[in-house]
């Protein structure tokens, strides 16, 4: 029980930490109650864990990217609905603008409304009700970090600061 209170009081005090760098990240206030209890009890080693709220395939959603702490390298991302059930793991994918896993639509659309732009890190979101993806990218256009999402055409449905 110790153990559960002192990885709850981490998480807590990390995003606190992680809501004043980024817009996009949720605050330790702004994540359900439900969602925090179902993934403490899926992951209780987990550690660097950030959250955002996220919309997919018409669910509001909210990604997790944390580390487990025997794996401390490795970044784990999963998605959960707001009332606390697991929704989807998210896979990081290519950045290369020649990449081949997004839809070749999703390159003309960035360049479009970025002009010049870098992929910082890019998340697959496969729908785990049928056939489709999503997409999760952080570009860097400018000087800024954008958060987008794009649609299994490679449209753009959503980008915040």
């Amino acid at each position: 029980m110790r153990n559960y209170f002192s990885t709850l009081s981490c998480v807590v005090l990390t995003l606190c930490s992680v809501s004043a760098f980024a817009g996009a990240v949720i605050s330790q206030d702004a994540l359900p109650e439900k969602v925090q209890a179902a993934f403490h009890k899926k992951f209780p080693n987990a550690i660097s864990v950030s959250a955002e709220a996220k919309t997919h395939f018409g669910q509001e959603l909210y990604l997790i990217a944390f580390k487990e702490a025997k794996e401390a390298d490795a970044r784990n991302i999963v998605y959960y609905r707001v009332n606390g059930n697991f929704y989807v793991n998210g896979d990081e994918i290519d950045t290369a603008k020649t990449s081949v896993e997004m839809p070749p639509a999703s390159y003309e659309n960035l360049k479009a409304t970025f002009n010049d732009y870098d992929i910082k890190e890019a998340i697959l979101v496969v729908n785990p009700n049928g056939a489709g993806e999503e997409y999760d990218l952080v570009v860097s256009a400018s000087g800024v970090l954008w958060h987008v999402s794009l649609d299994r055409n490679g449209n753009i449905t959503k980008k915040e600061e």
